[in-house]
């Protein structure tokens, strides 16, 4: 009993072991993306920034200074707004994968104590199986609750990325509407 409980637990320490090597390979393989993303942006917004500031500086009068300026606002903004949606994504993705990662192990975990407790209860005492049952009714009611938390958790996250894409969404149009009344202005 106590060979079988010790190649139990080095193949937990194992499983454990794989994962944490996994979710590493997760958060590094994310920050990789983010620099990528990052040196991508910033390498198209030293050539915007070169681009209209030699426009600018071409101006012959303020009113085509304006309209210059006017211009150049709606697409920094759908930059900017690209910028951060590609990082969330980048985040959010990162987040599903540790998700998956987590819940496996934990799927593993349960599923090994259960055996674990199984095995226990045919070699105890009389009488012990009130204490078996006790510890099986509480990690179902655990699972349970863990259950409930990770979908209440999901929905959460549909919520923010809806609100995510509706405000978006308005920052564009409130650009989009806000430019044509400011080269009427100028």
């Amino acid at each position: 009993m106590i060979h079988a409980l010790t190649l139990q637990l080095a193949a937990i320490h194992k499983t454990n072991i794989d994962a944490t090597l996994a979710a590493a390979n997760v958060a590094f393989a994310s920050a990789e993306r983010m620099a990528a993303h990052n040196l991508g942006i910033a390498h198209g917004a030293v050539e915007e920034t070169m681009g209209n500031a030699r426009a600018l500086l071409a101006a012959k009068d303020m009113q085509e200074l304006s309209q210059l300026q006017s211009a150049t606002a709606r697409p920094s903004l759908e930059k900017a707004l690209a910028y951060t949606r590609g990082m969330y994504d980048i985040a959010t993705g990162m987040q599903q994968e540790l998700t998956r990662i987590f819940e496996a192990q934990c799927t593993e975990l349960n599923d090994t104590v259960a055996e674990t407790l199984d095995k226990a209860a045919k070699h105890a005492p009389a009488g012990s199986d009130i204490a078996f049952a006790a510890v099986k009714s509480a990690m179902a009611a655990a699972n349970s609750a863990y259950d409930t938390m990770s979908k209440s958790a999901r929905q959460a996250t549909e919520v923010a990325e809806a609100n995510v894409a509706a405000a978006t969404g308005a920052a564009v149009r409130s650009i989009g509407a806000a430019a044509p009344k400011a080269r009427k202005a100028a």
